[in-house]
Order: C-alpha cells, then sequence, then structure tokens
C-alpha cells in the first residue's frame, strides 16, 4: 500500500508541540475575472483524512464534499475574497500576499506555524515554511486550497446568472476559448474582469 505523504510536515511540527498549523492556498490566481480568493485552515492536531489533496486532482463533486468535512472538522479557517479591482491595482502575486495576510491576521485562533504554497510571507511573525507545490504535500494547504476553490466556484455560478453570455458556470473565469469569444462580442465587464491582464487588454485594443 502507498504511503500517503501528506502528514510529512505536519507531523515535524505537531511532534514538538505545535498544535495549529495555519495551511495558506489560494483559487483564481490566473483567471480573467471574478475574485483571487485565498483561504486558510487549522485542522486538529493529528488530523487524518486522506482522500483531502491538491483540490486540482479532485472532481468538483469530491471537492463540494470534502469542502463540508474540513470546515466540521477544522480548529479554525478562514476565506477572503480580493476582489478583480484589486488584483489590478496590486498585481496578482500582491494580491495573494495581501490575502493572505488577512487571513493570518483574521483567523479566530493564532497559530504556531504557518504552511504556505510557494509565497514568502514577511508580515507574518510567527514560524513560516514554504513549501514548494505544498497543497500535494501538505494537508493542511490542501485543505485550505479546497476551501478556496470551492468558495471561489459557487461565487461564480451564483454571477453566472447575472451575466449568462460568459459561461462563468462553465469557465468560472479562467481563459477559454468561449470566454474569448464572449469577451470579443460583449466586451470586458467593469469591476469584474481583469483589466490589467494582457488577454483584457488586448480585446479592449481591437
Amino acid at each position: 500500500m502507498k504511503k500517503n505523504n501528506m502528514y510529512k510536515f505536519e507531523k515535524a511540527y505537531w511532534s514538538q508541540g505545535n498544535k495549529y498549523i495555519l495551511g495558506l492556498d489560494e483559487a483564481g490566481r490566473g483567471c480573467w475575472a471574478g475574485p483571487l480568493v485565498v483561504a486558510g485552515c487549522i485542522l486538529p492536531m493529528n488530523y487524518k483524512n486522506d482522500e483531502i489533496n491538491d483540490s486540482k486532482k479532485l472532481s468538483a463533486k469530491k471537492r463540494e464534499r470534502l469542502f463540508e468535512e474540513i470546515i466540521k472538522s477544522a480548529v479554525a479557517y478562514d476565506i477572503e475574497f480580493i476582489s478583480p479591482i484589486d488584483v489590478d491595482k496590486l498585481n496578482p502575486k500582491q494580491a495573494t500576499i495581501s490575502g493572505m495576510n488577512d487571513v493570518y491576521h483574521n483567523i479566530k485562533i493564532s497559530p504556531n506555524v504557518v504552511f504556505v504554497d510557494a509565497e514568502k510571507l514577511p508580515n507574518i511573525k510567527v514560524k513560516t515554511e514554504s513549501i514548494i507545490k505544498g497543497d500535494s504535500k501538505s494537508i493542511s494547504i490542501a485543505a485550505a486550497s479546497i476551501l478556496a476553490k470551492v468558495a471561489r466556484d459557487r461565487y461564480m455560478i451564483s454571477i453566472a446568472y447575472k451575466y449568462p453570455e460568459y459561461n462563468f458556470d462553465v469557465n468560472k473565469g479562467y481563459g477559454t476559448i468561449n470566454h474569448l469569444k464572449a469577451l470579443k462580442k460583449y466586451g470586458p465587464i467593469q469591476k469584474f474582469h481583469r483589466f490589467s491582464y494582457r488577454p483584457i487588454k488586448e480585446v479592449i485594443k481591437k
């Protein structure tokens, strides 16, 4: 039976008595439209769920089920939405960092350590582990990735009723062929598309 390595980083800190590990991740950084969503999750010490993995590797149905399981089991969690206007203003990387700082400061329990998927967070004062491809290596980051992805997908599905021509319920704001066709036909939506992104700029130019 293949060993699950999603607990390796957590176990190293749990074994030293660090009860509260905050995992951080984002969803929607590369999207052309809609918010960037950052989530943070503190799981119980020695928590185990072998189904939790990088949200991109899971079906939508499984993500939805795990979302409910995570928020029910978590010691604490927080989900922050960064508007397209702020993503344009800050740039995607800085918007992600800003959202992660917000989660850290707003979550109801102060963590002993923070695990983050790839980013460096200079304004966080506790021990921080920046883990490359962390959503595939840390259950805390993977849980955060599921919270962020499901929260964002639900929002984009709700917005699709307002803007049906863009098929946001299907593309979730990502750059698909049909999304580009809708952009060329109807133009970008003020305050909802990301006007600093090249495909949007090119549509505006034409």
